[in-house]
């Protein structure tokens, strides 16, 4: 036969003191205290959209300094192509240095002329006005050339030619590398030509001419914005 449990056990108090509650029966001590695993979660854990706008932040923060950095790197190209003075230069989105040839006035186009084709460009200014690289490359020649007198032609990466004719002097050697803006000839009057002028013409990789005028202002170039002849 079990042993019945024992009632809690009034304490007597002592003389001249307030009387005890009952103690409570030592099973009740120290039971467990339970929790609630999604409460605890909610009040500890970061909430989800504040951490998904923490790493939005960093990600705008992210994208906002490449986007600075990129503007610079252009900027600086921007610079470079003008630092000896070319009268006009633009820099395209992949990050590509153009520059505007000379200074001086445009006096005739690529096109029919005289009976049969031009297909330079001729900008008309003093003798020895300064001449730009329109593109970076490397100078493939730098001397006598029929009808041009003295001519520079620079090859481009794309495998296209610049061509300078008529120029007074040259600034630069045969397999030198040219940054576009670098000044590689002086303005002339040398070979078959009617004036001082620059006649510049642009050969496409399997030789076949392109308008100058008109390569120019795809690369963000053109004669009506560049300075004219003084």
């Amino acid at each position: 036969m079990a042993a019945a449990v024992p009632a809690a056990i009034p304490l007597v108090p002592a003389p001249g003191t307030e009387p005890v509650a009952a103690v409570a029966p030592v099973a009740m001590i120290g039971v467990a205290e339970r929790h609630d695993p999604a409460a605890d979660f909610g009040r500890l854990a970061t909430p989800v959209a504040a951490v998904e706008t923490h790493e939005t932040s960093l990600a705008s923060l992210d994208k906002a300094a490449r986007l600075a950095e990129r503007i610079a790197a252009l900027a600086d190209l921007r610079t470079a192509a003008a630092a000896q003075g070319a009268p006009q230069v633009a820099v395209s989105d992949a990050g590509v240095a153009y520059a505007f040839p000379t200074v001086g006035r445009l006096t005739s186009a690529a096109g029919p002329r005289w009976g049969g084709t031009h297909y330079g460009m001729d900008i008309a200014n003093r003798v020895g006005t300064p001449i730009f690289a329109v593109a970076d490359g490397v100078v493939v020649d730098s001397g006598p050339a029929s009808g041009f007198g003295l001519w520079v032609r620079i090859r481009h990466s794309d495998g296209s030619l610049s061509v300078y004719g008529h120029i007074d002097r040259s600034l630069v050697r045969q397999g030198q590398s040219v940054r576009a803006g670098d000044r590689i000839a002086l303005m002339g009057n040398r070979g078959q030509s009617t004036g001082p002028h620059l006649h510049l013409e642009i050969w496409a990789a399997d030789g076949a001419r392109a308008d100058p005028g008109t390569w120019l202002a795809r690369r963000g170039l053109s004669a009506e914005a560049a300075p004219r002849a003084g």
